[in-house]
């Protein structure tokens, strides 16, 4: 009994020591919160584990890379992550550990976000292109959607409209994937989809979404594939001020070389004696005029930019904060062309408890262009105007600028009555005033351990004014009726609300990750246009209408589409070996037809880490060797609203000797209308050798896009529909193609770092099926040109094929050669064509596919050098295979306006005969054939940068953590074999900028503003 007794008093005791230390460390355990971020870039590292040693408790880092664990005094807190040297932090008394993390260049493998969530690159099974912001800011941009040309494979980025001050950036992911609709891809910044894209300085980093697992979380909206934008956001610590600073030095970087008043002279007294030959009657004289002017010189001048970044960021261990403005101002190189913007952009985030964290941001921006006028659809040039391009080419080089009275010279002494370039340059108007701004509140709930609800509500509006005025001083255009003012304006308004919950659970050796969300999207568009003329005074521009004598009717419109949408996603990772991805999204949009209104857009990608396994793990020359799978479905709404309904239109009309309004059938009910949708195949390797010093990349992909949304010209005219634009789902279009990525660490020591990174993209499209299998035309030329159409969309072809003749050189007189004649009263120095039918005659029926506008592959390389407090980078980016048709050439070799000089030098004469080019004054009328066709292939040093940071020792005593100074220049070398201004060329003729013409009217060069070259200061300071 006593033993018995002994041995309780024994127990008991124990017990009451372990409950003692227990009390011990729970009194010493304490919570800590902190920050961990990137010692290199300064910037927060989301993922990251944070572990107490010795034990399995842990947590990891958020999205901005804060963290809040329970420590007991003694212990130590393991910080790693794959691609950081892990870092062990003893606690003692503290209550926060900011923590930054090197860089283990053996180990590169960076957090990418993707929708509604990021994950490490590593376990990524999809096609992801991550740009990173030392990339973007590489050479100053008014748009950060410029930087990413030839920075990512299978992405073709490139200006509407050359260098123009403030043109809008078009840019398409694997080629375009439709022909009526959009092919732009979905731009989601900070979780706002549909979002306009910040400033580059402003973005802390941008993935590209290219194949159909990465982007079918997106659903109807993922066929042209997702850019997601993340701003920058504060950390806790001192508060940051950063200031940048540049300002740049802008020229042509071309011209076309033209004939002098002497020279042209003689060349139109040449076209007069030729143009006599072919008629018969006698030539006319040419009399040369007084003037002797350079009209290009005249219209372009020096310009520059200026663009000034101011941000602060900082926080507490409760909030943080981001908060920048920008100003941007370009004088561009077309006199009287300009662009200002205005931008401001705010992230405050919150960690209200420890579950709770809540957060704001804020983006606002006005901007003004004002524009001159180019690229010109041919509307204006009977009315006496045209765009400043072309007319600077075309205008009579023997004729003044001013009148006598001085008034401006319009009396063009060949082709169109119109009023000199220089006039319209100066004296046209217009102004377009946008502005922008989005709100986007989030707030994040840890409902359970492993389960977090997030909600977001955001709202956006964009209102845009634009202003034309033509004064009477512009006599051919509008002397006659006293001046033209018209007046348009455009409001957008966005309201998006998306909720959703993730689930993070490890189940033995694997890692699952679900996803489950609801999402609500109101787009409302408001128009309103007028014009009128007839004024008193040009002193008010078109600000003052009602002053106006004639008005137009004016035209007004409202429309609103809303998106309901349920989307869900697994993730599951089991041993670090084996991937797993399912995406599901279920859509329905107001815009579509009652039996089409939803559809569902599935997912599923496979990835196998090769590299993990215990046959190669132990292999030191392989670093990393992926696997990737992916099929799924994207879809495409990108048309109106009420395209599917049965519409009436408004017309005037007499009853009784009076007019009253009436109405007319427009257009028939399409009950079932739906949307275009892209069945998307990607296969890809990511292989990395020599501790990751070679990273390679290579994706196949195979996209076919059916139910493409065409217009349905089957329905008969005796229906009495007067729409010409009645949409169907008649078709179907194929892309695929290869893309490689190379990064290379070719040097790195302590003094000097040499990376290297390269990509190259094939695609090839090509039309599977069309409205009856019928071929489609379309005319991409200015209305005075003299043909019908221009390119053509065929079954079993590339798209936007050009069409026209085929050119078969110069008729040397006497017998035509077999196979070829020449239009219509051809003599000796016409020009040939294939004559396709064999009728003798060319005609229409001769016409056919005379070049192809799509590329072979683009590609982009950079090469990046350090050198102690120096930096060099060398960014070349080009184009191989695309044909350009140089509709410049049209116009300046059909006799009626000036040419160039080597036109004129070549030109067939009876002394030099031996040439492929026809005589001047030929009788072809700006036809369309392969004698203007080009090839558009270029390499281009796109940006050479050089900068220098001062040393520490020298920022400390100036009270700053960086001071950097550098030297870029833009568009310095071009190599290419194309006559034009430039090869990167944009141009959509009298269709306009629609969604047909932009993905089917390629490669077409007339009257675009000009590729500059630019010389850039900057200067970095950080407080």
């Amino acid at each position: 009994m006593k033993k018995t007794l002994n041995l309780f008093k024994t127990k008991l005791l124990l017990i009451v020591v372990l409950f003692v230390n227990i009390a011990l460390i729970a009194q010493n355990d304490h919570a800590i919160t902190g920050t961990v971020t990137s010692k290199s870039e300064n910037t927060p590292v989301p993922g990251v584990n944070v572990i107490i040693e010795g034990t399995s408790t842990g947590i990891t880092t958020d999205f901005d890379g804060n963290y809040q664990i329970n420590a007991p005094q003694g212990s130590k807190i393991i910080f790693s992550f794959i691609g950081f040297a892990t870092k062990s932090i003893s606690v003692t008394n503290q209550t926060t550990i900011n923590v930054a993390l090197e860089e283990d260049s053996n180990e590169l493998d960076e957090v990418v976000v993707i929708g509604y969530g990021f994950r490490k690159k590593s376990d990524i099974t999809g096609s992801v292109s991550s740009v990173s912001s030392e990339e973007l800011n590489a050479f100053p941009v008014a748009d950060a959607a410029q930087a990413l040309q030839g920075r990512a494979a299978g992405v073709v980025v490139q200006s509407n409209n050359g260098g123009e001050p403030g043109a809008p950036i078009s840019i398409k992911i694997r080629g375009n994937t439709s022909i009526n609709a959009s092919s732009s891809p979905l731009i989601v910044v900070d979780g706002f989809v549909g979002a306009t894209m910040p400033q580059a300085n402003d973005i802390s980093s941008l993935e590209v979404l290219k194949d159909a697992s990465a982007t079918a979380i997106y659903g109807s909206r993922g066929s042209n594939g997702v850019i997601l934008v993340t701003t920058k956001k504060g950390r806790k610590g001192k508060m940051t001020i950063e200031f940048n600073s540049t300002y740049a030095v802008q020229n042509t970087a071309n011209s076309i070389d033209l004939l002098n008043a002497d020279e042209f002279a003689a060349y139109q007294q040449d076209v007069n004696n030729n143009q006599a030959l072919t008629s018969g009657d006698a030539a006319v004289t040419y009399n040369q005029g007084a003037g002797d002017t350079d009209w290009q010189d005249l219209i372009y001048q020096a310009g520059n930019t200026q663009n000034y970044q101011l941000s602060f960021s900082g926080g507490s261990d409760k909030i943080n904060f981001y908060a920048s403005g920008n100003y941007f101002n370009q004088d561009g190189v077309l006199i009287n062309s300009g662009f200002e913007k205005l931008t401001f952009l705010s992230n405050v985030d919150a960690q209200v408890t420890d579950k709770l964290k809540m957060g704001l941001n804020l983006f606002g921006s006005r901007s003004t262009k004002n524009g001159a006028s180019t690229q010109s659809t041919g509307d204006t040039a009977g009315a006496g105007g045209d765009d400043v391009i072309t007319l600077a080419m075309r205008y009579a080089p023997d004729q003044p600028v001013y009148n006598e009275d001085g008034s401006f010279n319009s009396g063009n002494s060949v082709g169109d009555p119109v009023d000199n370039p220089y006039a319209i340059a100066t004296e046209k108007i217009d102004e377009t005033k946008t502005d922008n701004f989005r709100a986007n509140f989030y707030a994040s709930y840890d409902l359970l351990e492993n389960l977090t609800f997030k909600t977001t509500f955001g709202f956006s509006t964009e209102n845009e004014n634009q202003g034309i005025y033509l004064p009477s001083t512009l006599e051919q255009t509008a002397g006659a009726v006293g001046g033209i003012a018209g007046v348009e304006y455009d409001r957008t308004t966005n309201f998006l609300s998306e909720n959703y919950l993730t689930y993070k659970k490890e189940i033995g050796k694997g890692q699952l990750t679900l996803l489950a969300g609801y999402s609500y999207q109101q787009i409302i568009t408001e128009n309103f246009y007028n014009q009128a003329s007839g004024f008193i005074s040009d002193s008010f521009s078109f600000y003052n209408l009602e002053s106006a004598t004639t008005f137009l009717t004016p035209d007004s419109s409202i429309s609103e589409v809303e998106i309901q949408s349920q989307f869900g996603r697994v993730n599951y990772d089991y041993d670090d070996k084996y991937l797993i991805t399912a995406t599901v999204r279920r859509d329905g949009a107001s815009n579509f037809a009652a039996n089409e209104k939803y559809a569902i857009f599935p997912s599923a990608a496979l990835g196998w880490k090769v590299s993990n396994e215990n046959f190669l793990k132990d292999v030191e020359t392989i670093s990393n060797l992926k696997l990737r799978v992916s099929y799924g479905l994207t879809g495409n709404p990108s048309i109106g609203a009420y395209e599917s309904l049965a519409r009436f239109e408004t017309l005037y009309a007499s009853s009784n000797g009076e007019t009253v309004s009436a109405i007319t059938p427009e257009q028939p009910e399409n009950p079932d209308l739906k949307w275009e949708t892209s069945y998307q195949t990607n296969i890809g390797v990511d292989f990395g050798m020599f501790n990751n010093a070679i990273n390679l990349s290579l994706d196949y992909y195979n996209i076919d896009t059916k139910d493409l949304i065409l217009t349905d010209n089957t329905i008969t005219e005796y229906l009495g529909y007067t729409g010409d634009d009645i949409l169907a789902n008649l078709g179907e279009i194929n892309n695929r193609g290869i893309e490689v990525s190379l990064s290379t660490r070719n040097i790195s020591n302590d003094n000097f770092r040499w990376t290297t990174d390269f990509n190259i993209a094939f695609n090839k499209n090509k039309v599977v099926a069309l409205v009856n299998d019928a071929d489609l035309f379309f005319d991409a030329a200015p209305n005075y040109f003299s043909h019908d159409y221009s390119y053509v969309l065929r079954v079993g072809e590339e798209v936007g094929l050009f069409w026209g003749y085929d050119y078969q050189g110069v008729y040397q007189g006497g017998d035509l050669p077999d196979g070829a004649a020449t239009l219509t009263g051809g003599i000796a120095g016409d020009p040939l064509f294939a004559d396709i039918d064999g009728s003798g005659d060319i005609t229409d029926a001769d016409k056919t596919t005379i070049g192809n506008p799509n590329p072979d592959y683009t590609f982009g390389m950079s090469n990046n050098f350090t050198y102690k407090n120096w930096d060099l980078r060398i960014f070349i980016q080009g184009s191989q295979g695309g044909d350009i048709f140089n509709m410049t050439n049209v116009q300046l070799f059909n006799g009626d306006s000036n040419t160039t000089s080597d036109f004129y030098n070549s030109s067939w004469t009876t002394t030099n005969t031996d040439t492929n080019t026809p005589r001047v004054g030929n009788n072809s009328s700006r036809e369309i054939s392969s004698r203007f066709v080009e090839d558009g292939s270029y390499v281009r040093l796109k940006n050479i940068a050089v900068g220098y940071n001062l040393p520490t020792d020298i920022t400390e005593k100036l009270g700053m953590d960086r001071v950097r100074l550098s030297l870029s220049a833009q568009n310095l070398l071009t190599f290419t074999n194309y006559s034009g201004l430039d090869p990167e060329v944009n141009y959509f003729g009298a269709q306009g900028d629609n969604n047909t013409s932009a993905n089917t009217a390629q490669g077409f060069d007339f009257g675009n503003y000009p590729t500059i070259k630019t010389i850039n200061f900057s200067l970095n300071i950080k407080f």
